[in-house]
């Protein structure tokens, strides 16, 4: 059982991977003065497709049952790993789901991702910008009639996912397998990660501070916005049993666009260079998210208080 559903009890919770992931140093030549560990969440998930996206759908899933739901709708660029990840997983657990889908930027990576949503079963709909998506959405939900998700499953059921992991990786500080973390860096693609994580941790008594690589700008993804969104998940685990849920404020978070580039989807210079790096290191990533936030880490370098632990959300299969 998780951790997180053993302290709510009337959250529901299906797993949908092994936890905890894994630990360790990560070497990729940062320089002095900077000690880095990796928080490897590319390894959850079973055979269909992993990474951080799994988290959400572990409490995603049950409260889509617990509403009598039977078709998800959620929306994503052309490349999106959340879509995917929903198709498949929604479907090993009798839920049909629909994507809205807007045009991204197009390498081999996306190009792949394309055809693996296009093999998922899911119902696809491709629009050429987000307005274009807004203006049909009303359309796709009388249509299919489906519980509506936000990009990237950050409601504040999918925001449950990563105050889990907040609370594995202090018992895993707790056992010993890594330091405490001064900072944590993560991608913000649609704001769950970061929020949960942020949450989590002030639960679970670390000082760890995380730090949003904001890898998105189709949405707002600004420290009140990501307050809200922790807000909402609070105010939620206190309904479902928790207690002693803290509030934060927007000064709880770190969010900066610097590692963007030009748009959602654009692989930048530097965020190549890291995946490359970690290829030779045997570390598989992409350019648009994982790649943008270990460029933070390498920029910053020394300036970030450490340890600093660096997420991999990526999940290959």
């Amino acid at each position: 059982m998780s951790l997180l559903a053993e302290r709510a009890a009337g959250l529901g919770h299906v797993a949908l991977g092994a936890a905890p992931t894994p630990v360790r140093p990560l070497d990729l030549g940062f320089g002095p003065g900077l000690e880095v560990w990796l928080k490897d969440e590319a390894v959850f998930g079973d055979g269909a497709w992993g990474g951080n996206k799994v988290r959400k759908l572990e409490w995603i899933i049950p409260e889509a049952q617990r509403r009598g739901a039977s078709t998800l709708f959620t929306v994503g660029g052309i490349g999106t790993h959340w879509g995917l990840a929903c198709a498949l997983y929604g479907r090993e657990h009798g839920l049909r789901t629909v994507l809205g889908l807007v045009d991204q930027p197009v390498d081999d990576h996306v190009r792949d991702q394309l055809a693996r949503l296009e093999a998922s079963g899911a119902r696809l709909y491709r629009f050429p910008t987000t307005l274009r998506l807004k203006v049909a959405a009303p359309w796709i939900l009388a249509r299919h009639r489906p519980w509506y998700l936000p990009a990237g499953g950050s409601n504040a059921f999918g925001t449950l996912g990563y105050v889990d992991v907040a609370l594995e990786i202090a018992a895993q500080v707790a056992s010993g397998d890594l330091p405490e973390p001064a900072t944590m860096v993560v991608p913000v693609g649609s704001g769950g990660t970061v929020a949960g994580l942020t949450l989590g941790f002030r639960i679970a008594g670390l000082r760890t501070r995380v730090l949003g690589a904001v890898v998105n700008d189709m949405l707002r993804l600004d420290a009140v916005t990501m307050s809200r969104l922790a807000g909402r998940t609070a105010t939620l685990l206190r309904e479902r049993g928790m207690a002693q849920v803290p509030d934060l404020t927007p000064d709880d978070f770190d969010l900066r666009p610097d590692w963007l580039g030009t748009t959602y989807g654009d692989p930048t210079p530097a965020s190549v260079a890291e995946v490359t790096r970690a290829a030779a290191a045997g570390l598989e990533l992409e350019p648009v998210y994982t790649g943008k936030a270990l460029a933070a880490v390498r920029s910053l370098g020394a300036a970030l208080p450490g340890p600093v632990l660096w997420l991999n959300t990526h999940g290959p299969r």
